[in-house]
Formats: C-alpha cells, sequence, structure tokens
C-alpha cells in the first residue's frame, strides 16, 4: 500500500521540510496544523482564539484536500501551551465536530515550532466510511 503525500496550494508547511499529510488507503493522517495563514504567516499573535479558528480552517483545507472532512475525523492531539483554554477546547469541538466526537488526547507543552503558537492539532481521519456510534 502507498503512502500518498497531501498539500495544499500553496503549502504553507513547505519551508518548514514536513507534509501536511498522508493518505495511507482510506485513511489520512494529518501533520500538526497551526495558525499560518496560506502565505505562511502567524494569524493571531496574542489571540488564542483567532489562532484556534485559523488552526481548524487549515485542518479542514488539509482534510478536504485528501478527499476527507471533519465529519471524518477519528482521532485528534491537540497540544496547547496554556491548559486554562481547556474550557475553550470543548466549545471548539463542538463547533467543529459532531458525535461520535473524536477520539482526543490534549497536551500542555511548554512551547510549540512557534513562540508565538498558542495551539496546535494534528488528526487522523477517514476518507471513506463514516464515524457512527455503537
Amino acid at each position: 500500500m502507498d503512502a500518498v503525500r497531501i498539500k495544499t496550494t500553496p503549502d504553507p508547511m513547505e519551508p518548514f521540510c514536513l507534509s501536511q499529510a498522508f493518505r495511507i488507503g482510506d485513511m489520512v493522517m494529518v501533520s500538526g496544523q497551526a495558525a499560518i495563514t496560506k502565505e505562511g504567516e502567524l494569524a493571531g499573535v496574542g489571540d488564542f482564539h483567532r489562532q484556534a479558528e485559523q488552526t481548524f480552517a487549515n485542518l479542514e483545507e488539509v482534510l478536504e484536500a485528501a478527499g476527507s472532512s471533519l465529519d471524518q475525523v477519528v482521532k485528534v492531539t491537540i497540544y496547547l501551551t496554556d491548559m486554562s483554554h481547556f474550557e475553550d477546547i470543548i466549545a471548539l469541538r463542538q463547533k467543529y465536530f459532531s458525535a461520535p466526537y473524536p477520539a482526543d488526547t490534549i497536551v500542555e507543552v511548554s512551547s510549540l515550532a512557534l513562540p508565538e503558537l498558542e495551539i496546535e492539532i494534528e488528526a487522523t481521519a477517514l476518507v471513506d466510511g463514516k464515524t457512527v456510534n455503537s
């Protein structure tokens, strides 16, 4: 089975020497998405909510480029530089995902790739199929 590189145009991650995602069969593995615009600029410096919106928009765009969607996400890992935003994350999950919600790990880290980043999200999603309650 091949791993097919997924990227958007322009690819804001290319300068960092990493792939945005890989599609392997009917699964997509998405690299950590952060508040980096298509132009490679950091969105929302000092504004967690603006950074979170850009991060989810980037995640959605990469998933769509792979033939998937936010509704097909089965696992996320969310990295925060300040766990006081935990309640915000719950609201964001409700806004961007639907039941059954993805499996989720939230980790507080001392920093991310750029010192101003406050959130990063990596994901695993289905391409074909849907998530269902058992």
